[in-house]
This record gives C-alpha cells, sequence and structure tokens, in this order.
C-alpha cells in the first residue's frame, strides 16, 4: 500500500504556495519550505507567496485564487502542488480534482524526510506509525469515486465503500501492533538509560533548531563520526558519546533531532525517544545558527517544544553558532547586536573550533557546581536528622 507520495524520482518539479499575512515568521518559514523540498531532492518550479482575504471550506483560500494557482503550476510543468500549510483531506481532495496533480502538505514532507533518514529499528517504527496515523483520515477520498451506493436501495453499499473499511480495519490493526512493538523496543531503551543512571554520570542534551549544527557539536566535542551536512534533518536518532569537559569531569552528551516549525504533534509522539533525552538530562546545550535572520524565531521554537516535553525549567546553555558567517564592520557589529539580544550566549563557530573552550567551562559550572551543591545540601541534611 501507498503511504505517502513517493519522491524517489529527483526530477520531480515541485509547484510551492505559501500563505503570507505580514507575521515576523512568514519569510523564513517560505524559505523553509524550500528547504524541505530540497532536502527531499525535488525540483523548484516556482514559488508562490499568496494573501489570503476570502477563505472557502472547499479549497482554504477563494475559487478564482485556487483556479489562478492550478494554471501557475500547470505552465511550470510542475509535477505537484506543495502547500506550507496543512489542507484538511477534503480540501487536499478538491485541489488534487482542480489542478491533476498529487498535493503534499508540509506535514508530509516532514514525515517523508523522517522516513528516508531513519536508521535505528525504533526510528523506523516510529515513521511508520506517524505515516500512518497521517494516512487513515485521507482513506475516504482516496475511494471517494468508488464508495457511491450502488442501486439506491437502503443498506446497499459500493464495493469501494467496502475496500475503504477494509483498509482502515488493517491500518488501525498494523497501528495498534506498531505501537505495541514501539513498548518493547522502549523498554530496551529504559533499561539503558538506568544504566547509564548508575554509572552517575550527569547527561547534557544538544537541542536546537534543525540544521543549526547539533551534530557538529558533538562531532567537535567527542570524536563522533554523526553524519552532518548543510541540510534540514540530517540526523534523526539521538546519538549518545561520553567526553570531559574537564579532567575527571566526564558527561554524557546527547545529539537530538532538530526542531521547525509547526512540528507534527504525531512527529512530537513518534520521536519521544530522541526528544525523552532532552527532557531528562541534567543540562542543556541550546545551540542557534547565529547566521540565520529568523534566529529568534527559531529560539521561540524550540523553547515551545521544549515546554510541550516539560523540559523548559532544565538549566539551560545558550550557543551562537556559525559566527564565522557574520557580517562585520561598522560601528556596530552584528555578533555584538546578538548578544545584545541574548546576554548569555556563548558565541562560538563549530567548523572553526572556536570558543569551544569557553562552553566546556561553562559545562563544568553549570553541571559539577549545582551537583557539589546538591551533595553539600544532602550533607547538611543528614546532619540535621542525626
Amino acid at each position: 500500500m501507498q503511504i505517502l507520495y513517493e519522491t524517489q524520482d529527483k526530477s520531480k518539479r515541485a509547484f510551492l504556495v505559501s500563505i503570507v499575512g505580514g507575521g515576523s515568521g512568514d519569510q523564513a518559514k517560505a524559505v523553509e519550505l524550500e528547504g524541505l523540498c530540497e532536502s527531499l531532492g525535488l525540483v523548484i518550479a516556482a514559488h508562490e507567496k499568496i494573501r489570503v482575504r476570502e477563505k472557502s471550506p472547499r479549497f482554504g483560500m477563494g475559487s478564482g485564487k485556487a483556479q489562478e494557482l492550478s494554471q501557475k503550476a500547470a505552465e511550470t510543468e510542475s509535477d505537484l502542488l506543495v502547500f506550507d500549510w496543512n489542507p484538511s483531506p477534503s480540501q487536499q481532495r478538491n485541489w488534487e480534482e482542480l489542478s491533476a496533480l498529487p498535493v503534499v502538505d508540509r506535514q508530509e514532507l516532514i514525515i517523508r524526510i523522517f522516513a528516508e533518514r531513519a536508521t535505528t529499528r525504533e526510528a523506523e517504527l516510529q515513521v511508520k506509525l506517524a505515516e500512518l496515523t497521517y494516512f487513515l483520515p485521507r482513506l475516504t477520498h482516496k475511494y471517494i469515486d468508488l464508495s457511491r451506493q450502488k442501486g439506491g436501495r437502503y443498506g446497499t453499499k459500493g464495493s469501494g465503500e467496502t475496500k475503504l473499511e477494509t483498509d482502515r480495519r488493517k491500518i488501525e490493526k498494523r497501528i495498534h501492533l506498531l505501537e505495541e512493538e514501539i513498548k518493547q523496543v522502549r523498554k530496551q531503551r529504559q533499561e539503558q538509560r538506568r544504566r547509564r543512571e548508575r554509572s552517575n554520570i550527569p547527561v547534557c542534551a544538544i537541542v536546537g533548531y534543525t540544521n543549526a549544527g547539533k551534530s557538529c557539536l558533538l562531532n567537535a566535542l567527542t570524536g563522533a563520526d554523526v553524519i552532518a551536512q548543510d541540510k534540514l534533518f540530517c540526523t534523526l536518532d539521538a546519538v549518545t558519546r561520553r567526553f570531559e569537559p574537564a579532567p575527571s569531569a566526564p558527561v554524557l552528551l546527547t545529539d537530538t533531532v532538530g526542531f521547525i516549525r509547526d512540528l507534527p504533534h504525531s512527529l512530537i509522539k513518534a520521536f519521544h525517544s530522541t526528544l525523552e533525552e532532552a527532557a531528562l538530562a541534567s543540562l542543556l546545550i541550546h545551540i542557534l545558527d547565529a547566521s540565520d535572520p529568523a534566529i529568534e524565531d527559531n529560539y521561540k521554537t524550540t523553547i515551545s517544544v521544549l515546554k510541550e516535553l516539560n523540559a523548559h525549567e532544565i538549566p539551560i546553555i545558550i550557543l551562537l553558532n556559525k559566527i564565522d558567517r557574520l557580517p562585520t564592520g561598522g560601528e556596530s557589529t552584528a555578533l555584538e547586536d546578538l548578544l545584545k539580544r541574548f546576554p548569555d550566549g556563548i558565541a562560538v563557530s563549530v567548523k572553526n573550533n572556536v570558543g569551544l573552550d569557553i562552553l566546556k567551562e561553562k559545562i563544568v559550572e553549570s553541571v559539577f557546581s549545582q551537583r557539589r551543591k546538591d551533595a553539600k545540601t544532602a550533607e547538611l541534611l543528614s546532619e540535621c536528622h542525626s
């Protein structure tokens, strides 16, 4: 069963549509859509950024604007429509009928990227679960032409309706089996975590927006060989390595999946394994791309996801990465402006190994000084009780 639109043919031409309304994050979100498509190897035929004044339930915008966009997609010889929002299943079907093209939304793009990049058994299971959860409410429209009643008599069903119900039951059963299998895999992971906790070594989780440099930081600090490329969601699985920011001060450093605007909730749930590392860490290292114009929006997005994970109260170090890409000169440099907006941030260039010694000192101070305070407090309480 084909679940999502396949993008293995790298020559597929995508017609992108973004809705803008004057918000500060609209342009960044539009650029991000292009990055998602490029990560899948799609060729961008055109990218329309539109304002929607009239919203109809049929297309999510006026029928005239929908017709205009469909015509432009045909003129650019596009193979599919890509929307920067998530239309309802019925709207998706209406757009496909109007344009005679497959329609892919932002959520499906992200799921497809996750499907291509998953490497561990748990990640593969979780991606499949997210795919099926996404696809289930869209089954009706796959069989809409076959599900019409035959003969008009009460209680009769067409072959399409029978097929729809059969496929729905199959998917629901598959979802249940995947959930059970994931539970078993998680039990194994929890046992691995318990063994790490018994070692009494603190865990530091690297979090941040996708493509901010998390995997590069892990490689630079620990000598790991995690794949690190300039693309969205380069790595998905949690990778943990041991390193010593100071002599006899070991920590376990964990790389986590990157965050993104409007991350589908099914994937937040599905990738609980990698995000859970952030929720259970002693310290978070929040890495930001200093050269990204949308850095503040990216920061807010990551903090928002951390709140969903109940991880926002964990001590955090803010890392301003890629300072080598910042422009210099003038009375006030871009870096100076950035440090005013993030006064607690540490300016680094992971690529050029700049500022990492300061980061190591900060990790030692944040993790081990707090541990010494906790130990001293426990000792005082023990003396009081005795």
